[in-house]
């Protein structure tokens, strides 16, 4: 069980945790809050409600504990998040042995090899997938590594994680190649040559499957992607591999709504293990100033989607990150520059603004003024939440829908998993 409070006037994290009857150590604890005694109005706090805790005692080892409560170390370290911070438990402190379970959800991150290593075992007892941001496809069939991803293909394994290989035709900063991509889609010799490329990569490396980046696929293209997807699927699938598909599904904001990419996926979708719909964000932003994964244009989407894929192969993306852009906006020139969700709140903080929430994109914002010495610089920064977080997963939930994808992980976001680990089962599968 859980519930999301939003800082009112007046609160305190001590009046916070004594409303719910829970420790202020515990939400300070899960919510890692940095400056406790320096709420933000508007900011949520999330407060979970565990099935079954324990209380460490002198001699108490991790392993020792997961065993004779039943569960596995993965499970101990994805209920406490804190301990991948800490070399020692302590006498006296409360461990949370389990949660109230009634649905269960895959869940997938996108990281790249550079990943701190101390946000990578703490994010990975929640993934079922991990996939690795690593290898760039030339036009010719060439596949090249960015960094070495030995290291994190190992870790992945031990957290009992699925490591996937990922590969795009995207430079390791996200520049576009779409010629790359159109050499590959009109070459079947060339795709021949890409797919062995791969298979040589997977087994040499250790990862257990593929998923193939999709940035321009639309409905006068698709047959050139089915078609490749046949073809990389009955390879894949001879050799054991499992394959999924990120596709970028082009949502835009127009003046007549919402629009997005007309594709029919249902040939794609019975190739593959799971789609994630989402776009890949990096450190700037060159559009007008809009909610960050709005939950109402993912329904909008995936209520499209599931008319010709199954519903379990539908994977709903989610960006973690928050953008400040100074408006007005002017298009060709303005650009918003990318702050991670906990800089968001400190920057909130800083400037003395209060969080406001929309309800329909299901997003926290607000705004801000920066005074010069001859004008006025506004700002607005959008951002996402706990509450947005609940909002997916119920979106997910309720149509059945394989689980959530975060783009990126490369951050930890205690929120994110705080509101995902205690209301559903992970799927684990090694």
């Amino acid at each position: 069980m859980m519930m999301i409070h939003v800082v009112r006037e007046g609160d305190t994290i001590n009046s916070i945790a004594e409303s719910y009857g829970v420790s202020v150590t515990r939400l300070v604890q899960e919510n890692e809050l940095r400056f406790p005694d320096n709420l933000v109005l508007g900011q949520t706090i999330v407060i979970t409600f565990p099935e079954k805790t324990y209380t460490v005692k002198e001699g108490d080892t991790l392993e020792e504990i997961a065993a004779s409560n039943g569960i596995s170390l993965t499970q101990l370290l994805r209920n406490n998040s804190f301990l991948a911070d800490r070399e020692f438990i302590y006498p006296g402190e409360t461990l949370i042995i389990s949660y109230h379970y009634e649905s269960q959800i895959s869940t997938f991150g996108y990281a790249l090899p550079f990943i701190n290593s101390t946000i990578l075992k703490k994010t990975l007892p929640y993934l079922t997938y991990l996939f690795i941001y690593n290898y760039r496809l030339a036009g010719n069939g060439d596949v090249f590594p960015f960094y070495d991803d030995t290291d994190i293909i190992e870790t992945t394994k031990a957290f009992k994680t699925v490591p996937i290989l990922l590969v795009t035709t995207l430079s390791a900063q996200g520049s576009p190649n779409i010629q790359a991509a159109y050499e590959i889609l009109l070459n079947e010799s060339v795709q021949d040559i890409l797919i062995e490329n791969i298979i040589q990569i997977l087994k040499l490396k250790g990862y257990y499957g593929l998923c193939l980046t999709y940035l321009y696929l639309s409905e006068t293209n698709q047959n050139l992607y089915d078609n490749f997807t046949k073809r990389v699927s009955s390879r894949l699938t001879s050799e054991g591999y499992l394959l999924f598909i990120t596709a970028d599904p082009g949502i835009r904001i127009t003046s007549d709504g919402v629009d997005f990419n007309k594709v029919d996926y249902s040939t794609i979708a019975s190739e593959v293990q799971g789609i994630s719909f989402i776009s890949y964000v990096w450190g700037t932003n060159i559009t007008p100033p809009s909610p960050i994964s709005s939950i109402a244009n993912i329904n909008l989407l995936l209520d499209y989607v599931k008319q010709m894929t199954p519903l379990d192969k539908i994977i709903a993306g989610i960006q973690i990150v928050a953008y400040d852009w100074e408006i007005p906006f002017v298009a060709g020139f303005t650009r918003a520059n990318a702050l991670s969700l906990e800089g968001a709140i400190n920057l909130a903080r800083t400037v003395g603004a209060v969080i406001q929430f929309d309800e329909i994109s299901q997003t926290p914002y607000f705004e801000y003024v920066i005074e010069e010495s001859f004008y006025t610089k506004q700002h607005i920064v959008w951002f996402i939440d706990a509450r947005t977080i609940n909002s997916l997963t119920n979106l997910i939930i309720e149509n059945n829908y394989r689980g959530p994808s975060v783009w990126n992980i490369m951050n930890y976001f205690p929120q994110l998993w705080l509101v995902i680990n205690s209301q559903y089962e992970l799927e684990e599968l090694l």
